[in-house]
């Protein structure tokens, strides 16, 4: 059957996944599409995440989006990597950042001749000496940098942290003024094409029917559209990843501004500290199976570094994702999707991928079959790689404190993941897929972090002489020292350029 043009956009829920969506299409497909996001006030949002990667400053300059004008309407901070505590062991810490460690020579990644240097003198520094982003982090500094000096060295790799409730709202702003039309309702039913399945129209709490040619589902974890109505199905990971549930609480801001991400290691789960410029953001991740509701409240309580602002708000999730992303005419953007727990921060960035990928593959009219193929094929993979990247914290430990590590530790892992880890632990090399998300630097700094130490290294590094490398690396740290030494604090950064309030910035 011959289906008409897709002139009509509908986009099913609002919140980040649904404003991002809109945002983005109005962007890049608003002269050809009609495009109508239908939300109610009554349906609360999650927002489980106000962290991202920097694959979102690619996102915001799609969007032509003022850095400086965002930040200060989302009361945004920079961020330059989660710091992970307690995971490996307890009162182990390391920062899995952004950017690169020390620099390459030629075509062998520095963590190899850092290896070398490990290896051959008790007293070598840890990988992390040699950290831009980490000697930054300590000093709560931040600013501008594309390179270390004249070297090529790369410089700060960053990403934000901020009220994603706010960001929802600036890109309605952006949407709406780009031609976007809003209308408030409540989903009463859907209709679907008798002889296609395809989703016709929906008809709203008051008789208001909407009707389009394409629908995009941000219903969130209830999946309105592709599961509820086209009844796709869900794969549960929650065998490789057991926590269900979350607690968020905003508390008071933090004393100083640190520009990273805190995930804190507790006896069932973790923890989040996200500083924003008005607020602290936290949350209890953890496993219903190992801890009570209850139980969790007073952890997640008791480890604030702040005053609490509310109660805590309770989330309930199963980690996996759909069977098929996009079915029939319909696609599922956000946690309609799918839903792998904050740890990483991929929550926003999953959103903004697939509502990219979705621009790149829409359908102008007539059979789209081959389009929604490579769609699905492309999300899942995606789905399938941070999965494995995530899995790692958890399995990669030497705590036995308590029964939910006691599990993690000894739980049978995807192959894909077993082979990645005994590539690394065997030889240094990471076996990275092309198109995965994190890059060579991000794997070796989590599984150096979580407690691997490779048992050799790539043999190439061993083509320098031992005076050449301790000369190397000596000058690496004169050259990071005087970098971050340079850097304003990350308070006078955002003072100077994007302060919500200048009246919560320290003086």
């Amino acid at each position: 059957m011959d289906r008409p043009e897709v002139k009509k956009l509908v986009i099913v829920g609002g919140g980040t996944a649904g404003w991002i969506t809109a945002a983005a299409f109005a962007r890049l497909l608003g002269e050809r599409l009609t495009i109508e996001l239908v939300e109610s006030e009554a349906i609360g949002t999650v927002g489980v995440g106000e962290a991202t990667i920097p694959q979102i400053i690619r996102l915001n300059g799609i969007l032509g989006l003022d850095e400086n004008a965002f930040l200060r309407a989302t009361s945004g901070t920079f961020k330059l990597g989660i710091e992970f505590v307690d995971w490996g062991r307890k009162g182990s810490s390391y920062l899995h950042t952004f950017g690169d460690t020390g620099m390459n020579l030629g075509n062998v990644a520095f963590h190899h001749y850092w290896r070398r240097s490990a290896g051959s003198s008790p007293q070598a520094k840890g990988l992390w000496d040699y950290s831009l982003h980490q000697m930054a982090a300590d000093q709560a500094r931040f600013g501008k940098m594309d390179r270390v000096g004249n070297t090529a060295m790369t410089g700060l790799a960053y990403a934000y942290h901020f009220d994603a409730s706010r960001y929802a709202l600036f890109l309605r702003d952006y949407a709406e003024g780009r031609g976007v039309t809003r209308t408030e309702g409540i989903v009463e039913s859907v209709a679907r094409d008798g002889e296609s399945g395809d989703i016709t129209a929906i008809t709203l709490k008051g008789g208001t029917q909407v009707a389009g040619d394409f629908f995009i589902d941000c219903t969130g974890f209830r999946s309105l559209l592709l599961g509820e109505t086209l009844g796709v199905g869900y794969q549960d990971w929650s065998k490789w990843l057991p926590c269900d549930r979350a607690l968020a609480v905003p508390s008071e801001r933090l004393p100083t501004l640190v520009p990273y991400t805190r995930a804190t290691a507790k006896d069932v789960g973790w923890q989040w500290r996200i500083p924003l410029q008005h607020r602290t953001g936290n949350g209890h991740v953890y496993s219903s199976g190992f801890k009570s509701d209850e139980a969790a409240a007073d952890t997640l309580l008791a480890g604030l570094d702040t005053k609490a602002l509310a109660d805590p708000r309770p989330i309930r999730f199963t980690t996996g994702r759909r069977e098929t992303f996009w079915a029939h005419n319909c696609a599922a953007i956000g946690l309609s999707s799918g839903f792998l727990e904050p740890l990483e921060s991929t929550s926003i960035h999953l959103i903004q991928s697939h509502v990219s990928r979705l621009i790149q593959l829409f359908p102008r009219a007539g059979d789209a079959s081959a389009m929604r193929d490579e769609y699905n094929r492309r999300c899942a993979d995606e789905f399938v790689q941070i999965r494995d990247f995530l899995v790692l914290h958890y399995h990669q430990t030497e705590r036995e404190d308590s029964e939910f590590w006691r599990y993690c530790k000894n739980m049978e892992v995807p192959d894909s993941l077993t082979h990645k880890l005994a590539l690394f632990a065997a030889s240094g090399r990471i076996g990275r897929d092309v198109d995965d998300l994190f890059r060579d630097a991000s794997w070796v700094q989590v599984m150096l972090g979580q407690g691997i130490m490779p048992a050799d290294y790539d043999p190439m590094a061993d083509q320098i002489a031992p005076a050449q490398l301790a000369e190397f690396l000596a000058n690496l740290r004169t050259l990071i020292t005087r970098a971050v030494g340079s850097l304003p604090t990350h308070e006078d950064y955002l003072r100077l350029h994007c302060p919500a309030d200048p009246s919560l910035l320290a003086a």
